[in-house]
C-alpha cells in the first residue's frame, strides 16, 4: 500500500511543478511571447495582453498539488509508526 502511496504522491508533485512553471510563464510572459502550443498565445507582436487569471489558477493548483502531496508522504510516514 506504501508504494501506491508513494506513486501517487510523486505524481501529484511533478503535475504541481508543471503547473507552477505555467502559472509562472503566463504571469511572466506577454501574450507574444507564449510558446505557441500554449492556450492565449497571439502571433500579433502588438497584442500587450498578459493572463495574469491563468497565471494565478496555475499558480494556485500548482500549491494545492504540492500541499496534497506532502500530506500523502507525511501522513504514509505516521501510520507506519504507530
Amino acid at each position: 500500500m506504501r508504494t501506491g502511496r508513494t506513486f501517487v504522491a510523486g505524481v501529484l508533485f511533478v503535475v504541481a511543478l508543471v503547473a507552477l512553471v505555467v502559472g509562472g510563464l503566463y504571469l511572466g510572459l506577454s501574450a507574444h511571447s507564449l510558446p505557441s502550443f500554449m492556450p492565449g498565445h497571439s502571433s500579433n507582436v502588438l497584442a500587450v495582453g498578459k493572463h495574469t487569471k491563468r497565471g494565478y489558477a496555475g499558480i494556485a493548483v500548482g500549491v494545492v498539488l504540492l500541499v496534497l502531496s506532502i500530506v500523502l508522504v507525511s501522513s504514509g510516514r505516521r501510520s507506519r509508526r504507530h
